[in-house]
């Protein structure tokens, strides 16, 4: 049942890390598709955000393949395979193909979310069976994972993870009502708790601002959004009037685009995205435009490497949804829908 449900209310924690390399004049899309243990690969028109697949993609992954994260080399990509219990390696060809590296690197029980630090040193996994994180250590040069101890445990079984653009920090929600964000300091990829917090129910989305001063969470189970300032010790302190009621229902996936402005939020049971304005302090403001309509039950949003685009995954239409980012107004338009057969339930882009 827990399986069942990570694979409904998965978000993609951490997405990829971006610098543009020169090589291509395209950007390249990665989706993975648990039902299929497939990864998907699309060309992403940087001009205009129109997606075309690659006409060697899918890819075969791992049984049961959940989160993506990209190596900030653009050289390898990782995928965690939640039915198996282990870590894909895939080497990145300059023309966006995956070719997988074995041996697999073995996990804890269903790993289901994965984020890597800025510099590409350490990337951690959350098992959600096993309620604990792993944590490696990645080779420079051919992408291959050493552990870091053994695996640390966290006491709740992790529904999404993000870390701080410091790369000091690792945060955990956990389920519940309320529900609960852990803070972990790092240290060579070590895990230290720092304090646990409470916020909303089922807090599934979860997102931290380009500088790292606000953390919010998406509270799917009371429709509600919750906002905190991440303190210097890694500690959160909630906002006053946090968290707020959403009038849309089943927020999911929380995303801040990279200026740091905007904070966009998958509603599955509304099918829409709501759009709120950031303040100085953290506290979010309704767009007068939003909400903007997806397809039905979006269910995880990312951004491609410029911030212009959004692509949103759905649900109940399994499809991937790219939408053009007004930077002035926060505003969303339609670029396309593009049918992938089966529901993402990660996405990442780099150039």
């Amino acid at each position: 049942m827990l399986k069942k449900a990570v694979a409904l209310f998965l978000v993609c924690t951490g997405l990829a890390l971006c610098v543009s390399c020169g090589k291509s004049s395209n950007n390249y899309l990665y989706a993975a598709i648990p039902t299929a243990s497939e990864i998907l690969v699309y060309r992403e028109d940087p001009n205009s955000g129109a997606l075309t697949p690659l006409s060697s993609s899918p890819f075969s992954a791992g049984p049961g393949v959940q989160s993506i994260a990209i190596h900030p080399s653009k050289q390898f990509l990782y995928a965690a395979n939640s039915s198996e219990n282990d870590i894909s390696l895939f080497v990145i060809s300059s023309t966006g193909g995956l070719t997988e590296v074995t041996p697999r690197t073995p996990a804890g029980a269903t790993p289901a979310f994965l984020v890597m630090d800025s510099a590409g040193s350490f990337l951690y996994v959350g098992n959600a069976e096993s309620n604990n994180i792993s944590a490696f250590s990645i080779s420079s040069s051919s992408g291959a994972l050493t552990p870091v101890g053994a695996p640390t445990p966290i006491g709740i079984s992790p529904l999404n993870m993000a870390l701080s653009p410091s790369g000091n920090f690792l945060y955990v929600t956990g389920a519940g009502s309320p529900g609960y964000i852990e803070a972990f300091s790092l240290n060579a990829g070590a895990l230290t708790l720092v304090k646990v917090t409470t916020t909303g129910t089922n807090p599934y989305g979860l997102a931290i601002d380009p500088s790292g001063a606000h953390l919010y969470t998406a509270n799917f189970g009371d429709n509600s959004i919750s906002e905190f300032t991440i303190n210097p010790d890694g500690s959160l302190t909630q906002l006053s009037g946090s968290p707020f009621g959403e009038a849309y229902s089943s927020p999911i996936s929380l995303l801040v685009d990279h200026s740091g402005k905007y904070l966009y939020v998958a509603n599955q049971g509304s099918g829409n995205l709501g759009a709120y304005a950031i303040g100085s302090t953290g506290g979010l403001t309704l767009l007068t435009t939003s909400p903007f309509t997806t397809n039905a039950q979006p269910s995880l949003i990312a951004t491609d490497p410029s911030g212009r685009y959004l692509f949103v995954g759905n649900q109940k239409s399994s499809a991937i949804e790219s939408l053009s980012l007004d930077p002035g107004t926060g505003a969303l338009a339609e670029v396309g829908s593009y049918a992938v057969g089966n529901t993402p339930k990660s996405i990442a882009v780099v150039p």
